[in-house]
């Protein structure tokens, strides 16, 4: 299979790595340090048990129109970036040309194939103008949640830190022959990638966490464990999951697991820092209207109070123009003993 991987961070160096290695042609779609490290060498990969693998038959460049047709283009960048690179992704397309989304939080084409009163409805926090529904139209679209962790260690070098799973699903909840093409491609290269009857559901299921751990996170510089094991940060995650729990049941998605199974899992992981926070320190705009911003909107769509989420976002915003102001960064630093 022809695959090209928009973005090689970890995500995206991970799964294309893997594919490579299992024998699928992979090209990169990737920009400066990355670009060259694996243009020269290919690109690392390090397995959870420590051990390295290089798939050295690799493609990589920074021009769409290199590549040619694919039959699978996989969008490995977070939300706030696919616009950036959106024109040049049809350069990409053929006639039977997939798109897996890799995206966190709510993705640009959650009302499409969705049916019901907002079939079609413009999710405008992440697609302001339109641009990307037309740009990567939905009916290309195979929807996909990423639950493992990963990290690029240096350019063109990426380290698995745990999970294989990336559950998979048409919009419209169909088991295509198209659908299960990519699932196969995927167990070929050691994911789990089982194809799911309801996406959302499972995209809202790892979003109830990320909506507020991250920005609480990225606000106060805290750990999961420092957030879950704080009872007023704790509550304050809560109130905030209760609202996004009440906005997805009006769309018709339930959870299965509980508020505090949930909250529990995300302490377990203990002093993990989230990939908001991660940006903050970095100096790097955070992945917050995808993942706050968007339930706040589906909340007005569905006469939902968010108060609780409301204020974090408004606070996360602030940060960062703030630190757009600024050109600046914002990190904890330990004090001289």
């Amino acid at each position: 299979m022809k695959i090209a991987i928009v973005g090689a961070g970890a995500i995206g160096g991970l799964v294309g790595a893997r594919l490579a290695l299992a024998g699928e042609q992979v090209t990169f779609l990737v920009r400066g340090a990355n670009l060259v490290a694996i243009r020269n060498k290919g690109i690392k990969l390090i397995a959870q048990d420590g051990s390295e693998q290089v798939a050295a038959d690799v493609a990589a460049t920074d021009d769409y129109a290199e590549p040619g047709p694919q039959d699978l283009v996989i969008l490995a960048l977070k939300a706030h970036q696919v616009a950036a690179v959106a024109e040049q992704l049809p350069l990409l397309f053929g006639p039977e040309t997939c798109v897996v989304t890799m995206q966190n939080g709510i993705p640009y084409w959650y009302f499409h194939r969705h049916g019901g009163e907002l079939e079609g409805r413009q999710v405008r926090s992440v697609d302001a103008d339109g641009r990307l529904t037309q740009l990567i139209p939905p009916q290309r679209v195979i929807g996909c949640v990423v639950y493992p962790a990963s990290e690029l260690v240096a350019p063109g070098v990426v380290r698995h830190v745990e999970g294989e799973r990336f559950p998979l699903g048409e919009l419209d909840g169909s088991h295509s022959p198209r659908v299960q093409a990519i699932a196969d491609c995927f167990a070929r290269a050691g994911f789990k990638a089982p194809v799911l009857d309801d996406i959302r559901a499972e995209i809202w299921l790892k979003l109830w966490g990320n909506l507020s751990f991250n920005p609480i996170s990225a606000l106060c510089h805290a750990t999961l464990e420092g957030i879950c094991q704080y009872p007023l940060a704790r509550e304050l995650a809560a109130d905030m999951m209760k609202e996004a729990e009440a906005v997805a049941g009006k769309l018709g998605v339930t959870f299965r697991v509980t508020l505090d199974k949930r909250i529990a899992g995300a302490e377990k992981v203990g002093r993990h820092k989230t990939s908001m926070l991660m940006d903050i320190e970095a100096g790097r705009g955070p992945e917050i209207d995808a993942l706050v911003g968007s339930v706040m909107e589906l909340g007005r769509f569905t006469d939902t109070a968010t108060p609780h989420i409301d204020a974090v976002y408004a606070l996360v915003k602030l940060l960062e123009r703030t630190m757009t102001d600024e050109q600046g960064q914002v990190r904890l630093q330990k004090m001289a003993a």
